[in-house]
C-alpha cells in the first residue's frame, strides 16, 4: 500500500476568499499603513472631529505657459501647476509603529478633498489626471495637479499689439461656503514670492508673463503680448505704402504718371487690408487702434489720391480758361511762395513770341498763370498732407511707447 501524507488538521490554515497572501502583522509598512488610515474612513464626510473646527485649505498656483487668447470669444486658456494643502484629522499616525514612515501617497478617490472651483471657468481642458495626494503623518494633505484653464476674461484688444492683459483666477469652495465657515481659503505662499515666479514659465509664445498678483483666493494673471510679429507684418509694409504715397508727390503735377501711380497705391493697400483682416483680432467690444490706423492711412491715400486729381485737372487744358484773378494771385504767386520758400525755378517762366503769334499769346499767359498756380498750390498741399501725416505718426508712436511703458 502506498502511504498517502496529509496535512494535519491543526496545521491547515484556511484563508477566505479575497484576504491578503500575508497577515497584516507581516505585511509591508506601505501596506499595512495605508490599511490602518482607509479601512473605517469615511470620505464623503468633512475630515473633523468636532463639526465646528473649519478646515484651512492654502492654495497656490505657477503659471507653466499661456496657450491662447481668444479675443472674440473673451476667453483666456492657461496651463497651470495648482497645488492645495489642508489638515486631514482622520489621516494621522505614529511614524514609530510603520518603520518611521512620515509620509505616504494615498489615491484622491479614497479620501476627502475640498470642492475647490475657479469661478471664471467655462470649459473643460485637457488636464492629465493626477490619482494620488501626498499625506504627512501629522494629518497635513498636499494636492499637486496640472490643470489646463479655460476662463472667461475681459480682453482689452484697444492697445493691440501692445496690449497688456490683466485676467482674474478666483478659487472658491462651490458647496461650503465662507458663511457657514466650513472651510477658509487662504494663500500657500506670501503674494511678493507669487508675484515674480517664472521659474517654470515657458518663455516661447507669444505672450510674456509680467507676474501673478495673489490677494485671499484670487490670482489675477498679467500678460503682455510680444508685438515683433505684428510690427513686421502689419505696420511695416503699411508705413512703407505711405511713405512711397509722400515720394510720389514729387512727380511732375502736369504729367499723368502721379495719377496712376496713386491709384496704384491705393489698390495696393486695399490688397494688404484685406489680407491683414484675418490677423486682427475681432471683438464686439470695440476696435483695436491700428484698425483705426490703417483706416485713417486709407483715408490719407484716398486725399492724395484727390489732391493730385485736382492739381492735374488745374494745370492742364487752361486754353479754354480766364485770367488767374488778383486775389489769387497775391495768396498764391506772391505770399505763399515767400512763406513757403519756394524757388522761382519752380515756377514756368514766361517764353518769347514772334509778332505772328501774338494773336494766341493771351491764351498762353493764361495757362502760363495756372501752370504757376498749380505748382504752388500742389506745394502747399504736400506739405499740409506731410505734416498731417507726421503729426498722425508721432502721436500714434507716442501712444503706444507709453502703454508699452505703462
Amino acid at each position: 500500500h502506498r502511504l498517502r501524507w496529509r496535512t494535519p488538521a491543526w496545521a491547515r490554515v484556511v484563508r477566505p476568499a479575497g484576504s491578503p497572501a500575508l497577515p497584516i502583522a507581516c505585511s509591508p509598512a506601505l501596506h499595512r499603513l495605508s490599511h490602518y488610515l482607509l479601512a473605517h474612513y469615511q470620505k464623503g464626510t468633512r475630515p473633523v472631529r468636532d463639526w465646528r473646527t473649519t478646515t484651512n485649505v492654502a492654495i497656490d498656483l505657477m503659471v507653466y505657459a499661456i496657450l491662447s487668447v481668444d479675443e472674440k470669444n473673451q476667453v483666456l486658456t492657461t496651463y497651470i501647476w495648482y497645488r492645495q494643502h489642508w489638515t486631514d484629522e482622520f489621516l494621522r499616525w505614529d511614524p514609530a509603529r510603520f518603520d518611521n514612515l512620515t509620509q505616504i501617497s494615498l489615491p484622491a478617490e479614497s479620501i476627502w478633498v475640498p470642492d475647490i472651483l475657479i469661478n471664471e471657468f467655462v470649459d473643460v481642458g485637457k488636464s492629465p489626471h493626477v490619482p494620488y495626494v501626498y499625506v504627512g503623518h501629522h494629518g497635513e494633505v498636499q494636492n499637486l495637479k496640472p490643470i489646463q484653464v479655460m476662463t472667461a476674461c475681459s480682453l482689452d484688444i484697444y492697445n493691440f499689439p501692445f496690449d497688456v492683459q490683466n485676467c482674474s483666477l478666483t478659487f472658491t469652495s462651490w458647496l461650503h461656503h465662507s458663511e457657514f465657515r466650513d472651510i477658509n481659503l487662504s494663500l500657500w505662499r506670501q503674494p511678493e514670492l507669487v508675484k515674480f515666479d517664472r521659474s517654470v514659465f515657458m518663455n516661447q509664445g507669444e505672450w510674456e508673463l509680467l507676474y501673478v498678483l495673489s490677494r485671499f483666493q484670487e490670482f489675477s494673471v498679467v500678460i503682455r503680448r510680444r508685438p515683433l510679429f505684428y510690427t513686421v507684418s502689419l505696420l511695416l509694409p503699411s508705413i512703407f505704402l505711405m511713405v512711397m504715397d509722400i515720394v510720389g508727390f514729387y512727380l511732375p503735377p502736369n504729367s499723368g504718371e502721379r495719377v496712376s501711380f496713386k491709384i496704384t497705391l491705393l489698390l495696393g493697400y486695399s490688397v494688404f487690408l484685406i489680407i491683414v483682416s484675418d490677423t486682427l483680432p475681432a471683438t464686439a467690444v470695440g476696435t483695436p487702434l491700428i484698425g483705426i490706423y490703417f483706416v485713417v492711412c486709407m483715408a490719407l491715400l484716398v486725399i492724395s489720391l484727390t489732391e493730385t486729381i485736382l492739381i492735374v485737372r488745374l494745370v492742364h487744358k487752361q486754353d479754354l480758361q480766364p485770367h488767374v484773378p488778383e486775389w489769387v494771385k497775391r495768396l498764391l504767386l506772391e505770399r505763399a511762395t515767400v512763406l513757403l520758400c519756394i524757388q522761382d525755378g519752380r515756377t514756368l517762366s514766361p517764353s518769347r513770341t514772334r509778332s505772328s503769334d501774338i494773336s494766341r499769346e493771351e491764351f498762353r499767359d493764361v495757362a502760363r498763370e495756372w501752370l504757376q498756380v498749380g505748382y504752388v498750390l500742389d506745394v502747399l498741399l504736400f506739405r499740409a498732407y506731410l505734416a498731417a501725416v507726421l503729426a498722425y505718426s508721432i502721436t500714434l508712436g507716442t501712444l503706444w511707447s507709453v502703454w508699452r511703458d505703462a
